[in-house]
């Protein structure tokens, strides 16, 4: 007799059936899992041996063959307990097998017969509901599984004994309740920041428009500061942002309780990070930083200091919104629809440019450090500002500064003037000014006369490549947001082409 239960196997964020079948039948007594399945789908033969003895059931002086069905595709990750054990007491009609069939089911045992979490459990849960079948998961996965929707049937337990109960009637599982995080109210805000007016200004425009933005000063001019306090000016996650937000952290395991917030990610590695580690991949193509960063902002310090492959690893994922991860034997893609924000010095010594400091190595020191950026990445980026030194008259003047609250309204409603006019115009809403494509942008950011006039000269005069050419159209749209104006103006056109200068200039030295 062959018993089968349904689970996954986990494809970036996409979750593809597997059948688990098992069968006892005379033969060497033991057991036998097949299926091409990794060291730890290995090692839950041990576990649910341990897990089996310790609920009370033997296990049959038989041989036990699982198969993990399609064979040929990789099996990783330690999910597979639940299922194969379920497999096995159903064979041994221990619970029975008709009522397994309406399930997926997913979860990692313990010696002791209980169930201990895993990754992927919403993931998981959307392929059930696809399928038209509830989901069988540990109970500390249940809140995060609960978001998948209120009509699919979630069974939670806390042992393999609370699941043979409930099938047998004698105890009943209720549906886990969907859990969310408390807003944060403890976000850094802007008022702590003094001076850096036109910084600020940068950080309102980044923010409405989901532009990229590199921040270049001297150590100790607010930088990592700004930086830090942009999320207390974003907008909350839409309803389907959260979802893909909250798929890529619960395979990647980083779900906490299993509950979901609305909080906007912010990722900041340290610049020691690896390629692998920056847009996923390693043994079981994880997902990286960028892919954690969805949706969210994605924080680089020291932005020279990270390797130059690196870094060039960067240029896919801010061009498609997409991290594809290509293997010998299979390939993955991560949504990384992200908002870089870079911070660096002028040079290695921190100072170059500043009044009174003359660097040793000379300008030598300056255009060797910003080499380190490659062209086609520094093109990506659309805002480029200098962030001076803050001055001891900024510190002691009197009077507190504007508060995140007052801009994060302006950012607020410049994000719902794009939504309602990509909405007109029948694309995603829950695109920003930034990720428009470059036929729309055309369309809906057309500059005036004399907004034409302009750009027109500095594109000629600084030689604009046509990704740059967009990307200022692209800053004046959201400019004009700001400002509530419909048309992209002169004035529009002039500040986006001033975010460009820095750019230009860094350029010009790494020459």
């Amino acid at each position: 007799m062959v018993s089968r239960v349904r689970t996954v196997a986990f494809q970036g964020i996409e979750a593809v059936p597997v059948d688990v079948q098992v069968m006892v039948a005379p033969g060497k007594v033991g057991m036998h899992i097949v299926g091409l399945g990794d060291k730890a789908v290995a090692e839950s033969r041990e576990r649910v041996q341990a897990a089996l003895h310790a609920s009370g059931l033997s296990m049959p002086s038989k041989k036990v063959t699982v198969n993990l069905a399609p064979a040929d595709l990789p099996k990783e990750g330690s999910h597979y307990d639940l299922p194969i054990a379920l497999g096995l007491m159903a064979a041994l009609g221990a619970v029975p097998g008709d009522a397994l069939s309406g399930y997926v089911v997913l979860g990692e045992l313990s010696l002791d017969g209980t169930i201990a979490a895993v990754s992927g459990a919403l993931p998981a849960a959307m392929a059930a509901n696809a399928e038209g079948k509830g989901l069988i998961c540990p109970a500390a996965s249940g809140p995060e599984a609960a978001w998948a929707g209120s009509e699919i049937d979630i069974l939670a337990p806390r042992s393999l004994i609370a699941i043979a109960n409930h099938f047998r009637g004698t105890q009943v599982l209720s549906r886990p309740e969907a859990s969310i995080h408390a807003p944060a109210s403890d976000l850094p805000d802007l008022a702590d920041i003094k001076g850096q007016e036109s910084a600020k200004r940068a950080l309102e425009v980044a923010a409405a428009g989901g532009h990229n933005l590199m921040m270049v000063g001297p150590p100790g001019s607010g930088k990592s500061m700004l930086a830090q306090r942009l999320p207390s000016i974003l907008p909350p996650l839409a309803p389907k942002e959260l979802l893909e937000v909250s798929m890529i952290a619960s395979v990647a395991g980083e779900l906490a309780g299993g509950r979901l917030t609305d909080r906007r990610p912010f990722r900041a590695p340290h610049h020691s990070a690896s390629m692998a580690a920056m847009v996923g991949g390693g043994l079981r193509v994880r997902p990286g930083e960028v892919s954690l960063a969805h949706n969210g902002v994605l924080f680089l310090d020291e932005f020279p200091e990270f390797s130059p492959q690196t870094l060039d690893a960067l240029r896919q994922p801010l061009e498609t919104g997409e991290c594809m991860i290509a293997r010998a034997n299979h390939r993955v893609t991560y949504p990384a629809r992200i908002q870089l924000i870079a911070a660096m010095n002028p040079c290695r010594c921190g100072m170059a440019g500043e009044p009174g400091y003359r660097c040793a190595r000379g300008p030598r020191c300056q255009s060797d450090y910003q080499a380190r950026i490659s062209g086609p990445l520094l093109d990506r980026i659309d805002l480029r500002i200098e962030v001076p030194a803050v001055s001891a008259s900024d510190l002691i003047r009197p009077g507190a500064a504007e508060k995140s609250a007052a801009v994060a309204a302006r950012v607020a409603t410049a994000r719902a003037i794009q939504r309602d006019r990509f909405e007109r115009v029948g694309v995603s809403a829950s695109l920003t000014n930034a990720h428009c494509a470059t036929a729309l942008i055309e369309e809906i950011a057309k500059p005036d006369a004399a907004g034409l006039s302009l750009l027109h000269d500095a594109s000629e005069k600084l030689g604009f490549s046509a990704r740059t050419y967009h990307r200022v159209l692209k800053v004046a749209r959201t400019l004009a947001d700001l400002d509530g104006n419909e048309t992209v103006g002169r004035i529009h056109l002039a500040e986006a082409i001033s975010y460009r200068m820095t750019g230009e200039r860094l350029s010009q030295a790494a020459a």
